[in-house]
């Protein structure tokens, strides 16, 4: 458009829509329409105050989870002198996880009490609705939504269990590192340089890559024996969990655990003894997701920056 003209109703809607609906961002928007940015930007707040106003329609499985926005801000109170928080680096995001509205809302922090507040700003019928709400391993939204949902079935995201499984391997390389060879690892160690390949499912690894790994790390004597050890459980973990794609019963879901849960209690780690405590203690929630497939990846995908 020409330097100072006016902009009609139809093409100043279209660019709300543009944004709200085609999922374009506010600057791809501008040049595919050739309007400026504070045209496209005004334009899809309007449009999406009609989104936010009008009422939820019904959720059988709602996403929450985390995400980190910048750093914490803090302001100092010119009465007390105390600091105060002025912005949490973390926002709770609530989706339809398993439909197509997206993200439902959205909150500053995570702590319990913010999600018992969101959930009861919505309506008590469509509450009663959701059937399942998917999360991360977060004792405290497992704790409001016990609370503030008690009729619905929580499921963790699969996702955080390999996360908690991998940062476990990645503990006792470190540890064993230290405590065996005095210093925090260095390149020519066998294990700093199998540590990618450690962290890497195995039907990733060409046989090649995995042969030259498991080798390397027989070779290395404890220490390596003690990383083998420790991979072949979360890798007996990932097998656990893989039944979700498979519709197994619950029979073999359960012999798939008792090798897990044996594996790490013979293993001697500590590190493996505790990842398996925290599996057994999230149990119930991990086997809703192994039966349903539910995850957060809507919520981490819908969450606004």
């Amino acid at each position: 458009m020409p330097t100072g003209a006016r902009i009609t109703t139809r093409p100043r809607e279209a660019a709300g829509r543009w944004v709200r609906d085609a999922g374009s961002i506010v600057v791809q928007a501008t040049r595919d329409l050739r309007l400026s940015w504070p045209t496209v930007m005004d334009a899809f707040r309007t449009a999406g105050q009609q989104v936010t106003a009008a009422a939820l329609e019904p959720v059988t499985v709602l996403g929450i989870d985390e995400s980190r926005r910048g750093r914490a801000q803090w302001r100092q109170n010119p009465d007390t002198g105390r600091w105060e928080p002025v912005a949490d680096r973390w926002h709770t995001g609530f989706v339809d996880a398993f439909g197509v509205q997206g993200l439902l809302g959205q909150i500053e922090g995570r702590a319990p009490s913010g999600v018992l507040a969101w959930l009861a700003g919505t309506d008590l019928r469509w509450r009663r609705q959701i059937h399942y709400v998917a999360i991360d391993m977060s004792a405290g939204y497992r704790a409001a939504i016990r609370t503030g949902l008690p009729h619905a079935t929580v499921v963790v995201d699969h996702f955080h269990v390999v996360q908690l499984a991998n940062k476990m391997l990645n503990i006792v390389r470190r540890r064993t590192t230290a405590s065996l060879r005095g210093w925090r690892g260095r390149a020519t160690d066998p294990e700093w340089k199998a540590r990618r390949r450690l962290l890497r499912n195995r039907e990733d690894l060409t046989d090649a890559r995995f042969s030259t790994m498991w080798n390397a790390l027989i070779n290395a004597g404890t220490l390596g024996m003690t990383l083998l050890t420790a991979w072949i459980a979360t890798e007996r973990l990932r097998d656990l969990l893989a039944a979700a794609r498979t519709s197994a019963g619950r029979s073999h879901i359960g012999h798939l655990r008792w090798k897990f849960l044996t594996w790490c209690a013979d293993s001697g780690i500590p590190e493996v003894r505790q990842l398996a405590t925290t599996i057994d203690r999230w149990w119930a929630e991990i086997e809703a997701f192994i039966q349903t497939g539910y995850s957060t990846a809507t919520a981490k995908a819908s969450t606004v920056w």
